[in-house]
């Protein structure tokens, strides 16, 4: 075997990284600081030479891992200005948790929602069609939902009745939120999520546990599958 042979080829960096490495360049050379608000998507595609779809990708993994908080009707405000190497690694970590948090929320949530559609009362009902308006209300002005996303979970757990299970997804919760970022971030996505959001809640209503528990496991399938990380 040769020796280059053993040492092996060195892995290409993968689109999103090569995305982020442009990005936080371009922090770095026009010295933005904690607080300071980043150009306009459009501007910033321009100046990268991206399109904005693709931009608006790197901007989320950004912001999944703190670096920036995307404030909508201001845009992207840098939150702090790491390295470049720290933000890949952080990457690379969330990308390999990322199947086991799938897999976490598939066994807590599908339970919850089956629950909840046994348990809840007219009250906690009332909580879940509130997250749905104001998931909708976001979406209206042109929000992703992510505060409205949150409540309907939040809801869901509620009305299970399950202390053990409540916790469960307490533990989780940070993870979980990693992930709603990255999925609301996807073109069309919020909108999806609302509408498999709305088929959980009215398995709920008609106290169909199977169904909502259908309906849970077909709303993760759906917000799991992200184009960030591939």
């Amino acid at each position: 075997m040769a020796e280059g042979d053993a040492l092996g080829r060195v892995a290409k960096p993968r689109l999103y990284e090569q995305l982020v490495t442009l990005l936080l360049g371009y922090i770095e050379s026009a010295q933005l600081g904690p607080g300071d608000l980043l150009p306009a998507e459009r501007e910033l595609a321009q100046r990268l030479g991206v399109s904005r779809a693709t931009l608006v990708q790197a901007l989320v993994a950004l912001e999944v891992l703190g670096v920036i908080d995307v404030q909508h009707g201001n845009g992207a405000v840098l939150v702090y200005r790491p390295s470049i190497a720290t933000v890949i690694k952080g990457l690379r970590e969330h990308s390999n948790r990322l199947p086991e948090i799938v897999e976490a929320r598939s066994t807590i949530e599908v339970k919850l929602a089956g629950l909840a559609a046994a348990r809840r009362t007219d009250g906690e009902m009332e909580a879940i069609d509130a997250a749905l308006d104001v998931m909708a209300a976001e979406i209206a002005n042109g929000d992703r939902g992510l505060n409205g996303d949150e409540l309907f979970h939040q809801a869901v757990t509620a009305a299970a009745h399950s202390a053990v299970l409540a916790q469960l997804m307490t533990f989780i919760a940070e993870m979980v939120l990693e992930t709603r970022m990255e999925s609301l971030g996807q073109p069309g996505r919020p909108e999806q999520s609302l509408a498999s959001h709305r088929k959980i809640a009215d398995a709920i209503r008609a106290n169909d546990s199977q169904a909502a528990a259908e309906a849970m496991q077909k709303h993760i399938a759906l917000v799991s599958d992200v184009d960030l990380l591939k």
